[in-house]
């Protein structure tokens, strides 16, 4: 299965921010200043428009991956930790990696359990990795039978220190949030 990211699907405010980003960073990376004001202008009717929002914990969500997205992780910290679901609990497994506190990442991955993104981003992380040189920490992603989060933590891990290449791990972290962010932004509003 492919999944396809098309960022025009979500309105012209997240579509914005989408394009104002960068991929991905492992750690915490440096807050994008540029796009500030527009993070904090965020509320549902600023990133849903005219779309009714039918659960406002995945719209939470929504927001709170897109203040991660441009790398302002307390403000998304602050958002997730109160959303107690297993999305909000991704969210903020997600921002833990990055902080890194790399331990606290797998308690909350742990409280996620099986998401269902999971065998989408299994099959999106194998196809990158197998058009991409792999090392040998990164080479579970084209072989696993299942997403292992906690594998993928312990790689990013290995990425920051300087233990393997960042470039696949960064490659596979904007999948994961284009796939988080996708599936949020549908439940969101009832799709």
């Amino acid at each position: 299965m492919t999944f396809s990211f098309d960022p025009t699907a979500y309105g012209p405010a997240v579509e914005a921010l989408i394009a104002a980003a960068s991929l991905c960073e492992l750690g915490p990376g440096s807050p994008n200043r540029v796009v500030a004001a527009d993070l904090r202008a965020l509320d549902e009717a600023v990133v849903f428009g005219s779309k009714t929002v039918s659960n406002r914990d995945m719209a939470a969500c929504c927001i709170s991956g897109l203040w991660l997205l441009h790398n302002y992780l307390d403000d998304s910290h602050t958002i997730s930790q109160d959303i107690h679901t297993t999305t909000g609990s991704y969210w903020h497994g997600i921002m833990h990696r990055r902080e890194p506190d790399f331990s606290n990442a797998k308690y909350w991955f742990r409280r996620v359990g099986d998401h269902e993104i999971f065998p989408i981003l299994k099959d999106a992380a194998a196809e990158v990795a197998r058009n991409s040189s792999i090392d040998k920490g990164s080479e579970f992603l084209a072989k696993q039978t299942k997403w292992d989060a906690f594998a993928f933590v312990d790689l990013c891990e290995s990425a920051t220190r300087g233990k393997t290449d960042e470039t696949l791990p960064r490659q596979v972290a904007q999948l994961e949030w284009q796939i988080l962010f996708d599936y949020c932004f549908k439940r969101a509003i009832g799709s």
